[in-house]
Order: C-alpha cells, then sequence, then structure tokens
C-alpha cells in the first residue's frame, strides 16, 4: 500500500484587538512547524496512536503555545503542514488548520463583570453555548451540562436581574438548571453568519420566535429513559424497540424539561375543535388569544385502537402523524385540514415482511406538543 504526503502552508499577518496572552494551536494529522513573530511555537509531529481521521477533522484543535502580544501591532504567522492525504466514505482531501484564542480574564472577575452589568441594566441578556470540545460530529458526548462556568454564570446573572434572557447556542440538548429563574430561554443552535442580525430582531420584537423543539430535553441526563448509547463489541443494542426519543418519555417516571414539540412565540393560542373531514383527514381550529400577530403549529398526534395487544408488537400511547402551522392575528381564528399518511396507522408485518394496516378506531390528538394533547377525535380506519 502506498501513502502519500501533501505538504501546505498558511501564512499571514495578525493584528491583535486587545493584548496580553495569546494562544496559538494546530489542528489535523502529520508533521507541523508554526511560527508567531518569528519563534517557533511547534516544530513536530501530531499522530496519536488511536487517531481518528474524522475527529482530526471536526475535533477541538491542539494548544502549542501562548504569546504575549501587544494590541494593535501587526505580527506574522505561518503555519507549514506535511499531513496524509485523508480518506472517509467517497471524500479525498487533505485537512489542516491554524487555530487562535484571545487572552481572556479570570473565570471569577468575568463572572463579576457580568453580575455588576447585569445589576445596571433594564434586561441581562446571556449567551452560552457548547464548544467544540464536548460537542462535534466527530465523537459522541459525555454530558449535557454546559462546559466551564456557564451555569453558575446564568444563576448569579439572574439572581441580580430577573428579567434575564438566556441565548442557548447549541446542536442539542443541554441540562439548563437555571431555566425556572430567568424571564426567558431563547435556543439558537448553531446560528449562520446572518445569526447576529436574527437575535437583534428577535430581541427586539421585530420577528417572532417560532420554532418547535425537534427533540426532547431532560432536566437532567440522569434522568433520560434512554442512556445506553456505547457499542458493546461493535453492537449497539435497541432493546427499547419503538419507545425511544419523546415516545420514551410515556412510560417513564420523571418529566422532562422541555417535551419534543415544544416552543412559545410572542402570543398566545387556545385550541377550540377538531374534527375529522376525511378518512386520514382532521380538520383543527385554533384561536390567537394573545395580542400580537403569530404562528402556530398544530401537531397531531395518533393513539391506536390498543397499545398493549395479548399478541403482537407493543405500540406507544401516541406518535406524531401530521403537523402544519398558519398565522393568525390576534384575536382571529384558523382551520387547518391535516391529512394523515397511511403509515401513521400501520405495523410491520414479519410474517409478510411488508407494512400492514391495522384496521379499527384510532384517537388523533391535537397538541401544542408531545406531552400536552389538547383536542381528541376519532378516526376508522379500514385495513
Amino acid at each position: 500500500m502506498r501513502h502519500f504526503k501533501c505538504f501546505g502552508e498558511l501564512v499571514g499577518t495578525f493584528v491583535p484587538r486587545t493584548g496580553g496572552q495569546h494562544t496559538f494551536g494546530t489542528r489535523g494529522l502529520g508533521a507541523f512547524r508554526l511560527t508567531v513573530g518569528g519563534a517557533t511555537l511547534f516544530d513536530g509531529v501530531h499522530r496519536p496512536a488511536d487517531a481518528d481521521p474524522l475527529a482530526a477533522l471536526t475535533g477541538p484543535p491542539v494548544e502549542r503555545g501562548v504569546v504575549d502580544l501587544p494590541a494593535g501591532v501587526p505580527v506574522g504567522v505561518g503555519l507549514l503542514a506535511s499531513t496524509p492525504k485523508m480518506s472517509y466514505g467517497s471524500l479525498r482531501g487533505v485537512t489542516f488548520g491554524l487555530a487562535h484564542h484571545e487572552p481572556v480574564g479570570e473565570d471569577e472577575q468575568l463572572i463579576e463583570e457580568a453580575v455588576a452589568a447585569a445589576t445596571a441594566a433594564d434586561t441581562a441578556i446571556v449567551v452560552v453555548a457548547t464548544t467544540e470540545t464536548v460537542e462535534s460530529e466527530g465523537f459522541d458526548r459525555s454530558s449535557l451540562r454546559l462546559p466551564g462556568r456557564q451555569d453558575e454564570l446564568v444563576a448569579r446573572v439572574a439572581a441580580a436581574n430577573p428579567r434575564t434572557v438566556v441565548v442557548v447556542n447549541a446542536g442539542a440538548p443541554v441540562e439548563m438548571p437555571w431555566r425556572n429563574d430567568v424571564a426567558a430561554v431563547l435556543v439558537t443552535w448553531f446560528p449562520g453568519e446572518q445569526g447576529g442580525a436574527a437575535l437583534a430582531d428577535v430581541l427586539l420584537g421585530r420577528a417572532e420566535p417560532a420554532g418547535r423543539l425537534p427533540t426532547t430535553w431532560p432536566a437532567r441526563l440522569e434522568e433520560a429513559p434512554v442512556r445506553e448509547v456505547t457499542p458493546r463489541a461493535g453492537v449497539l443494542r435497541y432493546d427499547e424497540d419503538v419507545f425511544i426519543g419523546y415516545r420514551a418519555w410515556q412510560r417513564h417516571d420523571s418529566e422532562p424539561a422541555y417535551p419534543f414539540g415544544f416552543g412559545l412565540g410572542c402570543t398566545s393560542w387556545e385550541y377550540e375543535h377538531i374534527e375529522p373531514v376525511g378518512p386520514r383527514t382532521v380538520r383543527v381550529r385554533t384561536r390567537n388569544t394573545g395580542s400580537r400577530q403569530g404562528r402556530a403549529v398544530v401537531q397531531i398526534y395518533v393513539s391506536p385502537p390498543d397499545a398493549t395487544p395479548a399478541e403482537g408488537p407493543q405500540r406507544p400511547e401516541r406518535w406524531l402523524a401530521g403537523f402544519a402551522s398558519f398565522t393568525a392575528s390576534p384575536g382571529r381564528a384558523a382551520e387547518v385540514d391535516i391529512t394523515l399518511p397511511e403509515r401513521a396507522f400501520q405495523i410491520w408485518d414479519t410474517t409478510s415482511g411488508s407494512w400492514a394496516t391495522l384496521p379499527g378506531r384510532s384517537t388523533v390528538h391535537a397538541a401544542h406538543a408531545a406531552a400536552t394533547p389538547t383536542l381528541s377525535t376519532e378516526l376508522h380506519i379500514t385495513g
């Protein structure tokens, strides 16, 4: 087998915005020579024995050195790399990177500054986030906690100013032990290049944050019904069968912090009526009871005729079968027809090797979220 190495070089001029201890590092596998201001911070090979090519691409960078730099003074930075050609599936290429971190103060000093600013402000806005050291496509998370002292930061700011809004930048659920002590929580996931402008529009009331959660957020990881996610001997067993995700919580003692489908906006809604208007179609009427125009997301969940049959597979109490969104002005009602797919009323028949429709009367719920069915009706399903 032949191995190929590729050479690459990054050179440029760095102008520090702030003076102090600046940290530089590298990402990737291979030989690197990193220089800052003519001084060599690292000249060696990075190739751990258990190196995962994907982790090298998406994982956190490796710190190589710290340089004391004055603000506003240009300094030359260079990274010379000799790295192997990488392959992942059908992808081929070379990957390496130069990393930098600005000077930061001591945690306690920064938290005290935030508390002082919150005390003097009408409203406090705290942005918390996961980082590439705890969340990545290249490795599994070991915890749902926010890294560092971010939970303490929020708690202390909220104690100083009850009008605290917390903005959460994360790609998946995180624990929020302070969630009941703040005025609002806004989940922005990982926003793109216009994330700042979009966030400003939401905070200033120009746009409504009307999204709904595609996952269930537990109060603590220990309370989640499914936590065994590590393969053993190369096998990950799904002993939960279909009782995973939001359906696992239906037979679990703990309540989640936020259920699947949950989400608030700038107004409130009342679910007034549901009725069948076709073999698998229901009509739902919802009224905007708030003072602003808003967007509603009506979710339809189905309950089977018999969730615990004497023979055959067990089924969840209810599962998502369809949804629709619409906007309405204050005081106005809106009706929406939602046609449910036939698959929502089927199970897998191991004998025939195909999906089979279960005939009978299925209960259909209209809900704001998975844990809060509001209106119900029945559909008569024929096989």
